[in-house]
């Protein structure tokens, strides 16, 4: 099947350098945590990770470039093809509920999901393809919207190569990934630019469950203009495949009915796809004033087959279901940003406009046996139309100090057609979100923040119109359709010592309503208000160009406000304490050894709201080791260096396994960690 691959790859390997105009880099080094920001960011936890700093880490998985953030845990409860699960500021942010991702304006989230509301799968990302990751944590960034409580990634994808790659990987349990990408001039002049790249991967992982985990990607993209335009059209493909090793309960591992590694319900799993384009025109005026416009469209497929309680409801045929999503998304964004003055002033405006539309033709649940369809829970029809638009005005007072106002307002429009006529409905909301900061320095290479502001997540769609709950007809209550978020933050941000960054920031986050995941429903459902407060401390340090350090440590008190109906205050999911660090040695030349090891530990997390029951702390080691020469590099990767029996996830709920009493057993269930692992991947640049 990979065969056509493995002999492009080998004749690219093979065959003499073709001569390029671009100098000899060894790819596209875009420093980030290492540009210190000061008067630029407008808070303390606002910062950007660059290609230099993620091409140092080893990733598992690639939705662990997100683990760049710091503060961000990113970790897995079923196969590698679906989304992850994603921990920031005592948020169990499931598969992406309170964390907006964008990449180069496509908007990740995806509301109305069959698998949870701001469903997030960055499969279709290629990691060399990445220039930076921009990044803010909280409501406070006016351009932010839906899903944006705990903060925001927005991936930023490379215009064009300096020099082509041909890159093949190799690994335990049939690990294998290939990846071509180059950059050549196209069309009339000498200003326009194609670059492609293919991936294709192959992965079974550890478990008694083979994945069997395909993916292929596609990436195209063609950029060209003058001084004063600069258009760029791209396209995206992504096709996955993959069986599931879910979470299992643990009397199923205590009791030897299973391995640590075992599996229930074997052909869990499913398939994904998503296929985009999207074109960006920039223009600058002769007076400076720069608009940027974006539209964009994608296709996107996911079929997935869980079974979360095994035989607790059908216990013939079991509980499996399958979580269907169909859709077409489409969008486009207009900024306008001037410098002006205000009040005698200097400054800077930002005018913008998000609109984004969902057609999906289906989002569906169905019980299943094996894969094979049963009955029908609900299928339904959703169009979701939201409009937004912001203002950013930024005013710089006295040298020493600069204000940022922000004001959005959202409107929204859901129409749900169900199979289940009560269910069907309209509804329409709208949310405005005041933001201020306030930005006092640089003294002696330090600036101080205030900030306060307002954000918000959107609901599933089907749950504000709802009426029936089709499972047992009995009444079901809407949910409010926009949920308001409300914060406040205060930090500071330091580069006194040359290669140093560090910045401090405490925070307090109000939420009108929790989404929390369901584990035998397998999706998000709204819960109670909640209330957090917490701080981060971030270090980045270069004292030599050969060697970097960094440092993040993040705390996070977070409960519920209120807690009717509950039978305590804890949040199911929240982790407490997360610590980062890595050391990166690196050649001074363009050929010699180099090394990383990144070590991530994140605390015990209850997993009842009465904190009976908690997730276990993890401690995780990643290391690489490489050389490089010439044209060409080797690397090999250990991950989970010291084999530790962590958990990624763990719920609480009741299951059923066979011959268990009927109404099943009250049990924590986990997805344990994969234990060490290597890889190792040969590169060469051309």
């Amino acid at each position: 099947m990979l065969s056509r691959p493995l002999v492009l790859l080998a004749s690219l390997f093979l065959a003499p350098a073709p001569l390029h105009a671009d100098p000899p880099a060894l790819g596209v080094l875009v420093e980030g945590r290492a540009l210190d920001q000061l008067e630029i960011a407008e808070t303390s936890s606002q910062g950007s990770v660059g290609a230099t700093d993620l091409a140092r880490r080893p990733l598992l998985r690639r939705g662990e470039l997100l683990e760049a953030v710091p503060g961000v845990i990113i970790t897995q409860h079923s196969g590698d093809g679906k989304a992850n699960q994603y921990f920031l500021r005592g948020f169990n942010l499931d598969h992406g509920t309170d964390f907006a991702t964008s990449v180069d304006g496509l908007p990740v989230n995806l509301r109305t999901h069959g698998h949870g509301q701001g469903y997030s799968d960055l499969n279709f990302l290629i990691p060399e393809l990445v220039q930076r990751v921009d990044f803010g944590k909280g409501p406070f960034l006016a351009e932010a919207g839906d899903f944006s409580a705990a903060g925001s990634a927005h991936f930023r994808l490379v215009t064009d190569l300096p020099r082509g790659l041909a890159s093949v990987t190799v690994g335990q349990d049939r690990f294998f990934r290939l990846l071509l990408a180059d950059s050549w001039r196209a069309g009339p002049g000498r200003d326009g630019r194609l670059t492609a790249a293919f991936e294709a991967g192959y992965y079974d992982g550890p478990f008694t469950l083979a994945q069997s985990s395909k993916r292929y990607n596609l990436f195209l993209r063609y950029h060209w203009g003058d001084q004063r335009d600069h258009f760029m059209l791209t396209l995206m493909g992504y096709r996955g495949s993959f069986r599931s090793p879910d979470q299992v309960p643990s009397r199923a591992i205590e009791s030897g009915l299973i391995p640590r590694l075992g599996v229930i319900d074997p052909t869990d799993g499913g398939a994904s796809s998503r296929a985009s384009v999207s074109f960006d025109w920039t223009r600058t005026e002769p007076g400076g004033a720069v608009w940027r416009f974006n539209a964009y469209s994608f296709h996107y497929r996911l079929d997935l087959f869980s079974n979360f309680t095994y035989f607790l409801d059908d216990p013939e045929r079991g509980d499996q279901f399958h979580q269907a999503d169909r859709r077409v998304v489409s969008g486009l964004a207009l900024t306008r940003t001037s410098e002006d003055r205000w009040f005698g002033r200097p400054g800077s405006q930002t005018l913008g406009l998000q609109v984004r539309y969902d057609y999906i033709p289906k989002v569906a649940l169905y019980r299943t046996q094996a894969r094979n369809q049963l009955q029908t829970v609900r299928e339904d029809r959703v169009h979701e139309l939201s409009a937004g638009v912001f203002l950013r005005s930024e005013i710089r007072w006295t040298p020493w100090f600069r204000s940022v106002f922000g004001l959005r307002g959202d409107a929204y429009y859901f129409n749900v057609a169900s199979d289940l006529a009560a269910n069907s409905g309209t509804r329409a909301a709208f949310i405005a979100s005041p933001k201020l900061s306030l930005v006092f320095g640089p003294w002696r290479q330090t600036e101080f923040y205030l900030n306060a502001g307002t954000g918000f997540h959107s609901n599933d769609a089907r749950g504000t119109t709802i009426r029936v709950n089709p499972t047992d007809g009995s009444a079901a209550e809407r949910v409010t359709p926009l949920v308001r978020s409300h914060s406040f933050e205060a930090g500071v941000r330091t580069s006194f010592l040359p290669g140093l960054v560090s910045t401090f920031s405490a925070y307090y986050l109000a939420l009108d309503s929790e989404l929390l995941f369901v584990g035998d429903a397998g999706n998000t459902e709204p819960s109670n208000a909640t209330r957090r407060w917490g701080f981060e401390w971030t270090n980045f340090y270069k004292p030599a160009p050969w060697i970097t350090l960094d440092a993040d440590f993040a705390y996070t008190r977070a409960r519920f406000s209120d807690t009717t109906g509950l039978p305590g205050n804890r949040i199911p999911g929240s982790i407490a304490t997360v610590v980062a660090a890595g050391v990166t040695l690196e050649p001074t030349g363009q050929r010699g050894l180099y090394g990383t090891l990144r070590a991530r530990y994140f605390g015990p997390a209850p997993i009842t709201e009465d904190n009976a029951f908690k997730q276990r702390s993890s401690i995780t080691l990643n290391a690489r080791l490489g050389y490089r020469w010439r044209n060409w590099e080797a690397a090999v990767d250990c991950l989970n260096l010291l084999d530790r029996r962590n958990d990624d996830i763990a719920y609480f709920y009741t299951s059923r396994l066979p011959g268990e009493p009927a109404g099943g057993i009250d049990d924590v269930h986990r997805h344990p960690a994969e234990p060490r692992t290597f890889r190792f991947t040969v590169s060469r640049r051309y």
